[in-house]
């Protein structure tokens, strides 16, 4: 039987805790032992951390299609927390490759052109009563978008516990939209308009 994540590359990382050969194989074996065939796994990072009587094993699995599942389990023995991450994650994959494969929707609704656009900053004009409020940029990310459907950015943001918002490429409307998680647990979605 061939897969497509036999070998993913693994890099294990250890918080308050050395890495041995033996915990490096374990989690190793165990993300190998994901025989899905989609979503690939492109890499697998894994971090392990001790504080006291706490030992938590987070996974990160970056997948083909821009999909990243993570998932992070904390007990009070390391390889059990290792256990329980990896299954959770392999539960994340089943559903994430049952939904795509439920919905069965015509491929029409493919975009094949998207156009270029051009966006300009107009100048800003001061007028000098800034009351000394001035908020610097500290970070800035670059990320390549894949057109996605709404249901696509919506799975891709139940996957991620981590992020708040996911920003993609409309593949209906070819612009840039922005979904939310709002605090009832449901999503917003935000596109722009040409006012």
């Amino acid at each position: 039987m061939i897969t497509a994540n036999a070998h993913p590359p693994v890099k294990v990382t250890g918080r308050h805790l050395q890495i041995t050969a033996a915990i490096n194989d374990y989690v190793t074996r165990r993300i190998e032992a994901l025989h899905l065939d989609y979503p690939k796994i492109i890499e697998a990072h894994v971090i392990l951390e001790v504080e006291k009587y706490r030992h938590s094993a987070e996974v990160i699995l970056v997948c083909s299609n821009h999909i990243t599942i993570e998932a992070c389990e904390e007990t009070n023995d390391m390889y059990a927390a290792i256990d329980a991450a990896v299954d959770k994650v392999g539960r994340q994959m089943r559903k994430y490759k049952t939904r795509l494969m439920r919905k069965h929707r015509p491929r029409h609704d493919i975009v094949h052109h998207l156009e270029e656009h051009v966006l300009e900053a107009e100048p800003v004009e001061e007028d000098g009563e800034t009351n000394g409020a001035h908020h610097p940029v500290v970070r800035t990310e670059r990320r390549s978008m894949k057109p996605m459907f709404i249901d696509e950015a919506v799975l891709q943001l139940e996957m991620s516990t981590a992020r708040q918002f996911l920003v993609f490429l409309n593949a209906r409307t070819s612009r840039v939209s922005v979904l939310y998680r709002r605090k009832s647990g449901d999503f917003g979605l935000i596109e722009p308009t040409n006012s």
